[in-house]
């Protein structure tokens, strides 16, 4: 196991950080906006969401750097800033960490589905590439890739990020099939556990996806499929539409009520997806403690 990895695990189960992208809407990030871009245009309001999950009690946060991949970011023409994006969405982190929390980067999909053959997979791996290490030499503590349905595409993540040499989470979503528990392209926990155990990653993950109760379940089936340590980031429940609103209606309470079951379940590190927020952060980080 990876050494920074290793000293976060010593006092037990770690918290990290919730939700980023429903954080900066509240602080105006329009719908259909770049959130990645904010890291140049409004380092201030990124800089907010990141102290205020330290506050809660994080010991781990990542940055505001999920879709800046020159992929995503050439939908918005900002493919060629994608160094600039990931060196300062890590800077922002480092310094709301100041010291007090482990920063990981945040990777997400390159929004391309490799089966298509558009872009070949050394393409989308030079992608990766840049992003990680633009990221590492910004001074991220490790990188995590989180979203991932395909674990083709997560495997190139992850061979770009230990080009760095930095550990490496590597989370997939389960989303689709009649439980819920298989990725969108029809991959099983196990068979997700197995692939990034073998592909050497450092901690494999869920996130997102579905809410905190259906994540005990994918805990206990990656924790007998792997001897990695088990990283789970579930949504706030699952969204509603109010007055043409997304909105998500699970309490702090509700959701840390799982905490138990999911240490039941081995889980290593614990925090929230879409929809949680710092509340639900101080709430996991008092059950563990209590």
């Amino acid at each position: 196991m990876h050494g920074t990895i290793e000293k976060l695990l010593a006092r037990g189960p770690v918290v990290t950080d919730g939700a980023w992208g429903t954080q900066l809407q509240q602080r105006g990030l329009p719908t259909g906006a770049c959130p990645d871009e904010w890291n140049l245009s409004h380092p201030d309001r990124v800089k907010e969401v990141a102290t205020a999950y330290v506050a809660a009690g994080s010991d781990v946060i990542l940055t505001n750097t999920f879709g800046a991949n020159p992929f995503m970011l050439a939908r918005h023409d900002l493919a060629e800033r994608t160094a600039e994006i990931n060196a300062a969405g890590v800077r922002i982190s480092r310094e709301a960490a100041d010291g007090r929390a482990k920063v990981f980067a945040s990777m997400g999909p390159s929004g391309i589905m490799l089966m298509m053959g558009d872009v070949s997979l050394e393409e989308v791996q030079a992608g990766f590439e840049a992003q990680a290490r633009a990221m590492a030499d910004a001074g991220a503590d490790a990188i995590v890739v989180e979203t991932m349905s395909d674990p083709a595409e997560a495997k190139l993540a992850v061979a770009a990020i230990q080009s760095t040499g930095l550990p490496v989470v590597a989370c997939m979503v389960f989303d689709s099939g009649a439980n819920k528990d298989r990725t969108m392209m029809g991959t099983t926990p196990e068979e997700a556990a197995e692939a990034l155990t073998a592909a050497g990653v450092d901690v494999i993950g869920s996130n997102c996806g579905r809410g905190i109760e259906g994540f005990v379940s994918i805990c206990r089936r990656l924790r007998a499929a792997t001897d990695r340590p088990i990283w789970i980031k579930a949504n706030a429940g699952l969204p509603e539409v109010v007055d043409g609103k997304t909105v998500y209606t699970q309490t702090a309470a509700e959701f840390a009520a799982f905490v138990p079951e999911l240490i039941d379940a081995g889980v290593s590190f614990l925090g929230g997806c879409c929809g949680t927020t710092p509340e639900f952060i101080a709430a996991v980080k008092s059950r563990l403690t209590s």
